[in-house]
């Protein structure tokens, strides 16, 4: 998914403040049996906003699904993940595509379910510094700063971060980190205003572009939680295992479609989705002093 805001104060008084409300997706009283018994379910994508948008990037994907379950799917556009998240409180979104930061902040108001994820080839985190830089490892960035993208997104905050707290360095005490946006970010590693830079791998491959032979990665991160297909807990959990069964069956048709516009999918596989893959971006927000907006 794209880059999020996740932290902020006034964004989840919003979400506190919603009505928790829900309206359970209609389904036989014994639950369904078959794929056929499926209502039309409606779909939210987090980071897409406007319905045209929804149309031009992901109808493929919608069509994918609906196919997949034999069943309508109609987009319930979204201004972001918040507004996202009151919908699956009050029962108003049944599937939602959401990035993994998104997931645990989602999962922890709404107690939504984990159906799918959808990996992304080489979606890992970097740290990168200057080729003539003196720090031979992770430990060595004590006391210097180091430039990330975007707070709250995954690649380009919560994974470097994890990568800082695995060496054994405290995120908040033992270094400085500038929040600088991707452009930003590279931008002052490139005057040198900072000691290295944290973010993905994609933007790293962008960046060396034009600057080949300028930076060497200081550290590479393991391979992040993927994306993720979620339910809302508004649905039957019969109805949850009938569309993950039938979304992994059509496993090749989805993920051709989330590619037509979307080339981070390219090469993507869909396995079926497990909460405790999505631990480290919980270990981050406890660390960085968030840990109440995961709980």
């Amino acid at each position: 998914m794209k880059k999020r805001q996740l932290l902020g104060y006034s964004v989840w008084l919003l979400v506190s403040m919603a009505i928790a409300c829900a309206r359970p997706i209609s389904t036989p009283p014994s639950g369904p049996t078959a794929v056929e018994e499926l209502p039309t379910i409606r779909l939210a994508i987090t980071d897409v906003s406007g319905l045209a948008e929804l149309e031009q990037s992901y109808d493929e994907f919608r069509v994918a699904i609906a196919d997949a379950l034999n069943t309508e799917v109609e987009f319930v556009p979204v201004e972001n993940y918040t507004a996202a998240t009151v919908a699956l409180k009050r029962g108003e979104i049944d599937l939602a595509l959401a990035g993994p930061s998104e997931y645990v902040v989602i999962n922890s108001r709404t107690n939504a379910v984990p159906v799918i994820a959808v990996t992304r080839p080489n979606y890992r985190s970097l740290l990168v510094i200057p080729a003539d830089s003196e720090i031979s490892n992770v430990l060595d960035l004590k006391g210097q700063t180091l430039a990330m993208s975007d707070i709250g997104s995954t690649s380009g905050h919560l994974g470097p971060t994890f990568i800082l707290m695995e060496a054994g360095l405290d995120p908040k005490t033992d270094l400085t980190v500038e929040m600088l946006g991707d452009d930003g970010s590279a931008a002052a590693l490139k005057a040198g205003e900072v000691d290295a830079w944290g973010g993905s791998a994609r933007d790293y491959a962008d960046m060396l572009q034009d600057d080949a032979g300028s930076f060497t990665v200081l550290v590479e991160g393991d391979a992040l939680p993927s994306d993720i297909i979620l339910a809302s807990s508004s649905v039957d959990p019969s109805l949850v295992n009938i569309i993950r069964d039938h979304l992994l069956e059509h496993e090749n048709d989805l993920v051709a479609a989330l590619a037509t516009h979307e080339t981070k999918y390219i090469g993507s596989t869909l396995k079926p989705a497990l909460d405790e893959d999505y631990d480290s971006i919980r270990a981050v927000y406890e660390v960085l002093g968030q840990g109440e907006f995961i709980r």
